[in-house]
Parts: structure tokens; sequence; C-alpha cells
């Protein structure tokens, strides 16, 4: 599947190769690698404990930080046009996802 601008919501999941201060440098969806081409941004926001309903024992971590990169990847080191990613990981999960794609 080949994502496209208008897609808003894809959470598609995706591999994220991050350098030694932990910021993303490339980005494997769709059978491509997408290098990060400029600084990217990072936040984090919670999630809604109050509607996943989420059970935890003492001591589990962190269950309400949801982390996020809007990263800008062109494929490989090409100069194709960039495309921005906003990726997201979810609290407790080890995959990351692709939560959507658009140009610029």
């Amino acid at each position: 599947m080949t994502a496209t601008a208008s897609e808003t919501t894809l959470d598609a999941p995706v591999d994220i190769r991050f350098t030694a201060a932990g910021a993303p440098l490339a980005v494997r969806y769709d059978g491509r690698v997408w290098a990060v081409a400029a600084e990217p941004v990072h936040w984090f926001s919670r999630d809604s404990w109050w509607e996943t309903r989420r059970n935890a024992t003492k001591g589990s971590g962190d269950l309400v930080s949801v982390e996020h990169w809007r990263v800008q990847v062109r494929l490989g080191s090409s100069t194709s046009t960039l495309r921005t990613f906003e990726l997201r990981r979810d609290p407790l999960a080890e995959q990351w996802l692709l939560e959507s794609i658009s140009d610029s």
C-alpha cells in the first residue's frame, strides 16, 4: 500500500533507525527506506487512560506517555521530494506506528 497526502491516519507499523543521541535517522515503511532530511521534532502526549481502561500492576511503567516524532524524509540518499511522517509509539509498546504522511 502506498500512502497519499490525503490519508490522515494510517497506524502502519514501521522500523526506525536512531542516531546514538536518540533521534530518528531513517524510517523503513512499505519496503522502502526513507532518510531523515531535516531536524526532527519530538514531543509527548498523554493517552486517555480512562477510555482504554488499562490495568497495571505496581511498577509496570509509564502507561500514559505517547511518544511522537515529526520527521521530514526522502527516499534513500536521493533528491526526491520531501514528505512529512508523523510517527507514534504508544505506552509500553515496542512497535512504532506511522500515523500520517503529508507532502512538504
